[in-house]
């Protein structure tokens, strides 16, 4: 497993082809943005995730916040479960999981009494600055978005 990101260090760039273009980081410098890593678009707890942070996105970007979400899919994949769901923010594919190793979100778990490696729930904030503002992994998919808000001070 990578090693996971602390808050206050420098969020690494990166950039990754998205359902609908490219999505740079640094590009979002003076924004906050949200990146919040899943392991596969259209399962149930990803579908859940998804369509929180899809039902919170106005009050989020109304508080300044942007929001990605990163999985190793395909845009193919990503555009059909966009279009699926009404997402409207972001979805990269990080097909060859290196932007997930890099903010520590890819590395072994328990799947159904297994280990395997794999995509870690996570989600970490960035500041305006670019540093890791929030660094949270291995979150549940159901009622995280409402925590996340709680932490971040918006409810």
């Amino acid at each position: 497993m990578t090693d996971k990101l602390s808050v206050g260090e420098a969020a690494p760039d990166f950039t990754l082809p998205t359902d609908q273009g490219t999505f740079t980081l640094s590009d979002h410098r003076g924004k906050h943005v949200i990146i919040y890593f899943y392991p596969a678009a259209m399962t149930p707890g990803c579908t859940t995730q998804a369509c929180d942070f899809r039902d919170s996105l106005s009050a989020l970007q109304a508080a300044g916040y942007e929001v990605i979400g990163v999985s190793k899919d395909s845009p193919e994949t990503l555009a059909k479960f966009r279009e699926k769901e009404g997402l409207t923010f972001a979805l990269a594919a990080d097909e060859d999981k290196a932007v997930q190793n890099a903010y520590g979100a890819w590395g072994e778990k328990s799947l159904y009494g297994k280990l395997v490696n794999g995509s870690l729930r996570s989600t970490v904030v960035v500041d305006p600055d670019g540093k890791v503002e929030l660094a949270q992994y291995n979150v549940k998919a159901t009622g995280h978005v409402a925590k996340l808000r709680r932490d971040l001070g918006l409810d």
